[in-house]
Parts: structure tokens; C-alpha cells; sequence
């Protein structure tokens, strides 16, 4: 019976993070005074997510895993069929243990870690939106319901590596990740739609039955999209670079990100396709010596480093690397194996590193003998073989640039040809009217604002009939009263305007998006 609240699993982190925002923006957690409830708050969401996946993984021992789980339909059009399903299989409780297992253990130890900080309640809003998406990636019984998760935990990335963002580095670098991780969702996307309409569905047991019935060609065009999105987002060779970028973030989130559960992320996505990858041998092999390639990469550049975290980064991108490996070689129970016990090994390695950094009293050791021996081979492994230069003249520059130049053609040719207004002095009628009181009649002439172009002319000449109709009849003639009223009210709507501007509540409009479409 415990399989109809497994739903509650990856709704309860969410249900906290929502708490924690609606209280801060009521102004009842802030400040040092509010950590007590929002750490209890975040706590317990996490501690209920745990418990529940230990019973679920009990049943399952008792009387067998459930299965798959259909909550409902999300989209119902032709033969196109999407359901709400969650998968409780074997491999999906085992992992989802681990996760509810890690996430638990990282909020536990922030609480003291982000003592005073001034993001205290961000951090954890970001951390329980983080859990939620991560235990819906392992539990999601289709491709779409998974990609929920795995946009989730991208933008929870891109805001955590952001978090000081008075810092331009944690910025920039925030900027890197986020486009490389975008080259990922465009494979995750691909291949979506190629199992909709080759293979009928998204449902993972769908998926992986029809995949027998199809040529190698196809499962591997419809693979190869989902490949992509396992590299980018489990940081492997030629994607590799964004891993040791996003370091800028705190110590929780790099330990619960980048070290234990978003990168392996990828390895998970392999081990729920594992029967649609053996029907493709070539899509196993690239994926066989890319993880090979990347084992090399993270050894070598590990060897280079000076700070503790960027090692122990390294280091992690060799084990997924190992991970890849296995998948490639169709070891996918050994992968899964290898992906639990490092993810809670590394986990304890990253929340240990603050206190092992204040216990050393001794210099950084150097490179090993042979490697400085290889000049040309330290050299590459000190500048991390290049690729970060690499990534930023390849994505990174060109999306920006582009960026850029849509800004351009939106102010200097849209915004012309629609007729909008250059310039607007300001944003309400009753302030204009207010400072206009002072001009003459003919100085208010074409006040509200400039247009350009045909539409703009007649726009203009339009608003100034309503200003004048509205100054002189309507707040004129309503009295001190009404001026005071009207000046009260737009003073609140302006209030609202300013705190929907605020970073911290574009996270809940965010938050709300995504309860929207769920």
C-alpha cells in the first residue's frame, strides 16, 4: 500500500521550499531568528522523503518492488499517450534510498555549515527544490517526467554556483555551466521526440521493449540524444570543463551537486536505458572510450591541483568516468554498484574538507617526479588540456554574443517598428501629472512619451488626449481625497513591482511555473 505516497517523496522537499520562501517574502524566517525554523522546516522534508523510501525498499525486500506506478495522464492527443508514472522497481528504490540518504545527511550538516550567512533561507529553498528534482529524475517511470527533474536540478545548479553573486567569477562561471548544460537538454529533447514518434511513447519500459523490434540504426540515432544529455550533465569528455567551474558555489553544494548526486545523474539515464544501449554497439563503444578518456583526463589535471576541492573534483570525474566505462562494456549492475558506494564516499570526502584544511600545517605536495619529468604532459594537465578555453570560444562566447545581438535587433528594430515609445518618463500617469503641475499647459504637450514611426505618431498623440482627459477631469476633479488615494495605491503597486524584481522572488515565480505544469 505504501507504493500510492510514493508521489509524496519528491513533493515533500518541495512543500518545504515553498514554506521557506513564502515565509521569507512575509518576513516570519529571516535573519539569524528564522534559521531554527527553516533548518527544521527543510530537516523534516528531508527526513520524510528518507523514511519513506526505507519503506518502500523494505516492502519491496518483503514482497517485491511495485513496479511501475501510473498516477494519472499529463497528455492525451491521437496516439500520442504521456502518463504521470512513477517507477519503483528495483533500481529505481535502491537508488532512491541512496539519494533521500545523501540529501538528508548534506541539509543536516548546513545547518551549522551556513550559520549567519546571509542566503541562509536561499540556500535552502535551492536545496530542497535541488532534492526534489534529483529524487523525481530516479523515481520518473518516462523520459519526460525525468527531463522535469533534470531542468530542476540544472537551475538549481546554475543559482548555487551563483550564490555570491557579488563575486564576478561565481557569475561567469555560472554562465559556463548553465549554457554547456543547455547543449545536454537539446539531447534529452531530441531524444524524446524520436522515442514518441519511432517507438510510440516515453515510458522507460516502453522504451527498452521496442527497442528490440527496431533496426541498430535507429536505437542508435535514438540513443545517441540521450548519450548527450548523460555527458554534459555527468561532466564527460568533450563536456568535461564545466565540472571544475562550478566549485565557486559553498562547500553543501558541491558535495551534494558535483560529488554524490547530479553527476551521476548521466550514469543513472544509462542504467534506465540499458536494453535500448545494447542495441546499439556503437553508440556502447563511443561511450566505452569516452569514459576511458575521461578517467585520463580527471587523473591527470587531479595531479596538478593545489586545493583540496578541486582534487577531490577530479577525482570524481575519473570515477564517473570509470562508470561510463562499465555502461560501455554493458556492466550496468556494476555500474550502479560503483555508483552508490562513491556517492556516499565522496559525499563524507567534500562536507570533511573544511575541517581537514584547517588541521594542515604543511605546503601543497608537489606533482609526482615523472610527471614534472613530461614537461610538455604537465603543462596540459596544469592547463586542464585546454578545453575551458576551449568550451568558452565554442559555446560559451557565441552564446553571449548572440545574446547580445537579439538585444540589438529587439531595441533598435522591434521595438521602432511596433511603435513603442523610446524613452518613458515614468511608469504612472498620476506621478506625471503630479510633476506636470508646475509647466504650463503647453509644456505638457508629448510628456507621457516619444514614439517613432507611423504607429508610434498616432500612439503618442492618442496617449496625450487620455493625459490631458485624465489631469484635468479625473484626479482634478476628484479632489484631494482621491489624489491622496490613487498616490497610496500607486505607491503599493510600486512596492509589489519592486519585490517581483528581487532574485529571490523570481525563484518562487520560477517554483510556481513548475507547479503549473506538473
Amino acid at each position: 500500500m505504501l507504493k500510492q505516497y510514493a508521489w509524496l517523496i519528491p513533493l515533500l522537499p518541495w512543500l518545504a521550499s515553498g514554506w521557506i520562501g513564502i515565509g521569507y517574502i512575509l518576513n516570519f524566517n529571516r535573519g539569524e531568528a528564522g534559521e531554527r525554523q527553516t533548518s527544521l522546516v527543510a530537516l523534516g522534508a528531508g527526513a520524510g522523503s528518507l523514511l519513506l523510501s526505507l519503506a518502500l525498499a523494505l516492502e519491496a525486500v518483503v514482497h517485491g518492488a511495485p513496479g511501475q506506478l501510473v498516477l494519472g495522464t499529463w497528455f492525451d492527443s491521437g496516439e500520442i499517450h504521456l502518463p504521470i508514472s512513477l517507477s519503483l522497481d528495483t533500481t529505481g528504490l535502491s537508488l532512491l534510498t541512496v539519494v533521500t540518504l545523501i540529501v538528508f545527511l548534506t541539509l543536516k550538516f548546513s545547518v551549522n555549515y551556513m550559520h549567519r550567512e546571509p542566503g541562509y533561507q536561499r540556500i535552502f529553498i535551492l536545496f530542497c527544490l535541488f532534492a526534489g528534482g534529483m529524487e523525481l529524475i530516479v523515481l520518473a517511470g518516462n523520459a519526460l517526467l525525468a527531463f522535469v527533474g533534470w531542468e530542476i536540478v540544472g537551475v538549481t545548479s546554475y543559482l548555487l554556483i551563483g550564490y555570491a553573486i557579488d563575486r564576478q567569477t561565481a557569475t561567469r562561471n555560472a554562465v559556463r555551466v548553465f549554457v554547456t548544460n543547455r547543449v545536454g537538454d537539446t539531447g534529452f529533447i531530441i531524444g524524446i521526440a524520436l522515442s514518441i514518434f519511432w517507438l510510440g511513447g516515453v515510458e522507460w519500459s516502453q522504451i527498452n521493449s521496442e527497442a528490440e523490434n527496431i533496426e541498430t540504426l535507429t536505437a542508435g540515432v535514438i540513443a545517441s540524444g540521450f548519450v548527450i544529455a548523460a555527458l554534459v550533465k555527468s561532466a564527460q569528455l568533450p563536456f568535461a570543463p564545466w565540472i571544475s567551474q562550478a566549485l565557486e558555489g559553498p562547500t553543501p553544494s558541491s558535495a551534494i551537486f558535483y560529488s554524490s548526486l547530479m553527476v551521476h545523474a548521466g550514469v543513472i539515464l544509462l542504467i534506465r536505458l540499458a536494453p535500448l544501449l545494447e542495441q546499439a554497439p556503437a553508440i556502447m563503444i563511443t561511450i566505452a572510450i569516452l569514459g576511458l578518456l575521461t578517467v585520463i583526463y580527471g587523473w591527470l589535471a587531479g595531479l596538478t591541483q593545489s586545493d583540496i576541492k578541486s582534487s577531490l573534483m577530479f577525482a570524481t570525474t575519473s570515477q564517473v568516468g570509470l562508470m561510463f566505462f562499465w555502461c560501455g562494456m554493458g556492466w550496468f549492475t556494476l555500474a550502479a554498484w560503483h555508483l552508490s558506494l562513491h556517492a556516499v564516499w565522496r559525499l563524507f570526502q567534500f562536507l570533511a574538507s573544511p575541517a581537514l584544511v584547517n588541521q594542515i600545517d604543511h605546503a601543497t605536495p608537489p606533482p609526482p617526479t615523472w610527471l614534472a619529468r613530461w614537461r610538455w604532459l604537465h603543462n596540459a594537465a596544469l592547463q586542464r588540456f585546454w578545453l575551458d578555453a576551449l568550451s568558452d570560444a565554442l559555446l560559451v562566447r557565441p552564446t553571449v554574443s548572440l545574446a547580445k545581438d537579439v538585444q540589438f535587433f529587439d531595441e533598435q528594430i522591434v521595438t521602432r517598428v511596433i511603435g513603442l515609445p523610446v524613452y518613458t518618463r515614468s511608469v504612472s500617469s498620476l506621478t506625471q501629472w503630479e510633476e506636470l503641475q508646475k509647466r504650463s499647459s503647453t509644456d505638457q504637450v508629448g510628456a507621457v512619451g516619444q514614439g517613432t514611426g507611423l504607429a508610434g505618431k498616432f500612439m503618442t498623440w492618442l496617449a496625450n488626449i487620455l493625459y490631458w482627459f485624465e489631469s484635468r477631469l479625473v484626479l482634478r476633479g476628484g479632489g484631494e481625497a482621491l489624489l491622496k488615494n490613487l498616490h497610496r495605491v500607486g505607491g503599493v503597486l510600486e512596492r509589489v513591482d519592486q519585490l517581483l524584481s528581487k532574485p529571490r522572488y523570481l525563484i518562487v515565480l520560477v517554483v510556481a511555473t513548475f507547479v503549473v505544469i506538473l
